[in-house]
């Protein structure tokens, strides 16, 4: 199967009302492309699982503000004042999670578990609704997987069969996203040919890649 496609075809495999994921914090290792394509699309009514919102002007803090988001569950909203608005005005449902409790939902939606067993939490509003358990003399919160309709990675060099690369912090949560979405589409900046990246340089593999589109950049920047 053919796996790199334009931006408008990428586009389209988001609609309105899925759940997506989109790698990247505060908007670094974000697929800012593809997001600005989602806003050109109008796609709305949008389940964000993600680290965080971003900022107003950047990323995922773009569909916040154009009001494409119904639901957004992050680790903190502290760097968009307009999330934090539309939170306190009944229009846009905010779930916070614990980081480390984040990203091992997604891991454990990845890797087809039950859910992951977590302290953190314990003793605060985050327990409220959640299934406690006991072991060796301490509490544990039960926390259930993540999974996406689609995710959206940004990496900084891939292949034509999808093998990825991710420079240095903006690897963040993209590759776990990338095994925990039924379909999944990498905006990367440099796209090269198979045998082009050294397979001990690969961080996720084409396997879990449904599509590639190539960052194109404008001549004014």
């Amino acid at each position: 199967m053919k796996k790199v496609v334009g931006i408008d075809e990428a586009a389209g495999r988001v609609q309105d009302g899925m759940t997506v994921m989109i790698g990247g914090f505060l908007g670094v290792g974000t697929p800012e492309w593809l997001i600005d394509a989602l806003l050109a699309k109008g796609v709305k009514e949008l389940t964000v699982i993600a680290n965080d919102t971003a900022q107003p002007e950047r990323g995922i803090g773009k569909l916040v503000v154009g009001r494409r988001v119904k639901k957004a569950i992050v680790s903190h909203i502290g760097t968009n004042p307009e999330t934090g608005r539309q939170m306190n005005a009944g229009e846009l449902e905010v779930r916070l999670v614990p980081q480390g409790t984040l990203v091992e939902q997604i891991r454990a939606g990845g890797a087809g578990l039950g859910g992951v067993l977590t302290h953190t939490g314990v003793g605060t509003l985050v327990e409220e609704g959640k299934a406690k358990i006991e072991i060796g003399g301490r509490s544990y919160l039960l926390e259930l997987p993540l999974r996406a309709d689609v995710a959206l990675l940004k990496a900084y060099k891939g292949d034509t069969k999808g093998n990825l690369v991710y420079r240095r912090s903006a690897r963040n949560f993209n590759p776990v996203m990338a095994t925990a979405a039924d379909w999944v589409i990498a905006e990367v900046e440099k796209l090269v040919e198979p045998g082009e990246i050294d397979p001990d340089e690969v961080m996720t593999p084409g396997i879990f890649v449904d599509m590639v589109v190539e960052r194109q950049v404008a001549e004014n920047g």
